[in-house]
């Protein structure tokens, strides 16, 4: 089996690029939402660590947002209880698909929770600044503090760029990604 990790900024497009893949795909942004929802041990841990703005089940992304804004304490506060469960996710993800031939990793901390092996592809979606805030700004609950607080939990972006095997320069257009793509599975299979 092939591991491809997705690395980029926040925004760059990196579920979308995943998609295109056509593979099964481990979103972990999506594994914390479900966690969030439905998952009411990760509520109680989180509310005893963060008694001041945790309150309800299922947790309320402003509940969280809050208290990442709050305090960058809160934010290792809460990767702490989050992460160890998405990563759980992550090893049945992986067992459920051992006979795929190739399976994405859509983890934008990839690197930083070193969650990749050396053989894992690594792939930085690369995008323009301008583009990705404005689509940033376009989502629902959109928080420049909360994105800056992010940025500053990753590693640099040129870091990543180096690490990485393949670069697609996203421009948001599913040709461009598709064609990438194609490109990129006739180097590897």
């Amino acid at each position: 089996m092939i591991k491809i990790g997705i690395l980029g900024d926040i925004g760059s497009g990196k579920s979308f690029v995943a998609k295109i893949f056509g593979y099964p795909v481990f979103n972990a942004d999506e594994e914390v939402a479900k966690l969030y929802r439905k998952d009411k041990k990760i509520f109680i841990k989180l509310k005893e660590k963060l008694p001041n703005y945790i309150f309800s089940f299922p947790i309320k992304k402003n509940e969280v947002s809050k208290a990442i804004i709050a305090n960058n304490l809160n934010l290792k506060k809460i990767v702490k209880i989050v992460h160890p469960e998405v990563r759980k996710k992550m090893k049945i993800f992986i067992k459920k698909n051992k006979d795929k031939k190739i399976i994405i990793l859509d983890i934008p901390l990839l690197l930083e929770n070193k969650i990749n092996n050396k053989k894992d592809i690594l792939i930085f979606v690369n995008s323009n600044k301008t583009e990705t805030l404005r689509r940033l700004k376009k989502r629902d609950g959109f928080n420049s503090k909360l994105l800056k607080k992010f940025k500053n939990f990753q590693l640099p972006l040129d870091f990543k760029k180096k690490k990485s095997n393949f670069i697609i320069k996203n421009d948001f257009t599913k040709k461009t990604a598709k064609k990438s793509v194609r490109l990129i599975l006739s180097k590897i299979l």
